[in-house]
């Protein structure tokens, strides 16, 4: 347990910056997802709004998404996307993608969550807060360590292939490697149950206390 401690600490001292990086990639993300929805006009908004809307009334008239679906649909999204920063983390040419993935991924949460809040107010910001922020909470942290480690390896293989030591083994790290993303496959499927059971209850309760 000590060397695991100190192997883990060892890590992140020796990769500080990236994930340093990754974070501020993820907050960029995040910022310029609010900023898009302070630029759109008027018209925009309320084309917006308008699916949102129907969405509100659907739910209100009790008309329920199971949490089955939920759990299944959520799960796979989240594996597919550790399974692309996967794979790209074994080319080195995918660190651009695995930069703009995670960029992405702060853009919709910064959209979703801003335009929520400029429709409705301290209501949107308790409706993103029940519906959006459980889930995130933890799948979050998840999408910047997978993005983070995908970066590490790719530079890894760099490194190896500029400096001519493809001869040494790198069947221990790819290991690592995999193991650490099937721990996070694993911790992405807590995050889906929180969506499915807590996150959807709580937005069909809020939604339908609207409408009464």
């Amino acid at each position: 347990m000590y060397n695991k401690r100190t192997m883990l600490a060892d890590h992140l001292k020796e990769h500080a910056t990236i994930y340093l990086f990754m974070v501020i990639l993820f907050l960029t993300g995040i910022i310029f997802g609010a900023v898009i929805v302070n630029s759109m006009n008027i018209e925009q908004k309320w084309d917006l709004f308008f699916y949102l809307e129907r969405f509100f009334g659907q739910i209100a008239n009790n008309h329920h998404i199971e949490n089955t679906e939920i759990l299944k649909d959520s799960f796979f999204y989240h594996a597919k996307y550790l399974l692309l920063l996967f794979i790209l983390g074994l080319s080195v040419i995918g660190l651009p993608i695995i930069w703009i993935l995670l960029f992405i991924k702060g853009l919709v949460i910064g959209f979703s969550v801003g335009f929520i809040v400029s429709q409705l107010g301290f209501d949107g910001l308790l409706l993103a807060s029940l519906s959006i922020a459980p889930q995130n909470i933890l799948i979050i942290p998840i999408y910047i360590i997978a993005g983070s480690l995908s970066m590490i390896f790719s530079l890894t293989l760099l490194g190896k292939l500029f400096t001519r030591k493809i001869s040494q083994p790198v069947f221990e790290p790819f290991g690592r490697y995999v193991i650490i993303f099937f721990c996070l496959l694993a911790a992405s499927f807590g995050a889906s149950l929180l969506e499915a059971y807590v996150a959807n209850g709580a937005m069909e309760a809020m939604i339908k206390s609207f409408y009464q």
